[in-house]
């Protein structure tokens, strides 16, 4: 389990198909403390660290296998060699919770559709899939590229719908959020509160 705050972001340094596919990421994470078989989350995708090492210069690494379903339903898919990616080592007992629960499975990919400034700020808007928007509330809390946000405001459409989040200067440097451009997409998991409730409603007694 992860909770949406990023920790290091990395960057990709090569992608290799060997059957899945492997990314080769580096990390400012101490890869020494980091067991083989640990998750990471990557763009807020749970993958599993395969292979890790040190190079001659001291750049840390870390090496992930991401299937062909995970690839198809993510944005990983986009990802080449150089580009940054958001990273999150998984929630401890005892640490604090300073975002949401997050699993690390993601639902889907939302686009951006527009962005603007407001005040110190930058107001992001996103399209979901259709089928998530009934999972999106305002106030509420969802996961994008791994980064834990609030929703500021749903609109609901014929068909779809699409949602704003407000992303302080902070965030906007440390993370890849500073970097998304009009017509990105980036990997979305709903609040995992909201996905039972909606399965509660669904079913009748």
């Amino acid at each position: 389990m992860f909770t949406g705050i990023v920790t290091d972001v990395g960057t990709i340094r090569s992608i290799e198909q060997r059957g899945d596919t492997r990314m080769v990421i580096a990390t400012a994470y101490p890869v020494e403390r980091v067991e083989i078989g640990a998750s990471i989350a990557c763009s807020g995708v749970c993958l599993t660290v395969v292979d890790k090492g040190r190079d001659t210069d001291g750049t840390a690494w870390f090496a992930v296998d991401a299937s062909a379903e995970t690839m198809n339903c993510t944005n990983l898919a986009a990802c080449k060699p150089g580009k940054p990616i958001n990273l999150e080592r998984p929630l401890r007992v005892g640490d604090e919770l300073g975002g949401h629960i997050v699993s690390g499975h993601v639902d889907g990919m939302a686009r951006v559709a527009a962005i603007r400034p407001e005040g110190d700020s930058i107001r992001y808007t996103f399209e979901p899939p259709p089928e998530l928007v009934r999972y999106i509330a305002p106030k509420g809390s969802v996961a994008l590229d791994g980064v834990s946000l609030t929703v500021n405001e749903v609109t609901d459409q014929k068909g779809g719908g699409s949602f704003g989040v407000n992303i302080i200067p902070h965030t906007q440097q440390a993370t890849t959020f500073g970097k998304l451009v009009v017509g990105d997409l980036v990997n979305i998991e709903v609040d995992t509160v909201a996905r039972y409730v909606a399965r509660l409603v669904q079913v009748e007694p």
